[in-house]
């Protein structure tokens, strides 16, 4: 039996975009979605029933969504063309200004917009307000991230 999903909203989204939880955090959101599971507490998360194929194929273990360009770009390929605006259009999200534009909040930008596909494709509304975990501090160096993040390659 799968746990059900940690509740999205545009709240909770919001706090991504402004690199106030965790990359971790993020990667869980979009592993939970794939049908990615851990096998145990404390271990690394796996494919599982309803992982998508391609995912499944390319990745067995749950990849770092955020952390490796890969899995990023396989994020963004896999976002159908008519979903692809629905950061700006749901959010609002204008981007980064270019003094702000590191791989890491760029990445995060596509796991939102991915997300945001995710509800679309389901047909299910972004309440705009939800739970959301403790908040962070944002990160003193933005392209290391929070402390516990895996380095971004």
């Amino acid at each position: 039996m799968t746990a059900q999903p940690w509740p999205l909203s545009a709240a909770l989204l919001e706090r991504i975009l402004e690199d106030r939880l965790s990359d971790r955090f993020v990667a869980t959101l979009v592993w939970e979605r794939l049908g990615y599971q851990p096998r145990s507490p404390g271990e690394p998360w796996c494919a599982g029933p309803e992982t998508p194929e391609p995912w499944r194929l390319a990745y067995p273990q749950a990849p770092e969504v955020i952390a490796t360009r890969p899995a990023s770009v396989q994020l963004t390929r896999s976002v159908p063309p008519e979903h692809k605006q629905l950061l700006k259009q749901q959010l609002g999200f204008q981007g980064y200004r270019i003094g702000a534009l590191y791989p890491r909040r760029t990445r995060r930008a596509t796991a939102v917009n991915w997300l945001l596909a995710w509800l679309a494709g389901r047909g299910d509304p972004l309440p705009e307000q939800g739970p959301v975990p403790e908040l962070l501090p944002a990160p003193e160096d933005p392209v290391r991230g929070h402390p516990g993040d895996p380095p971004v390659s």
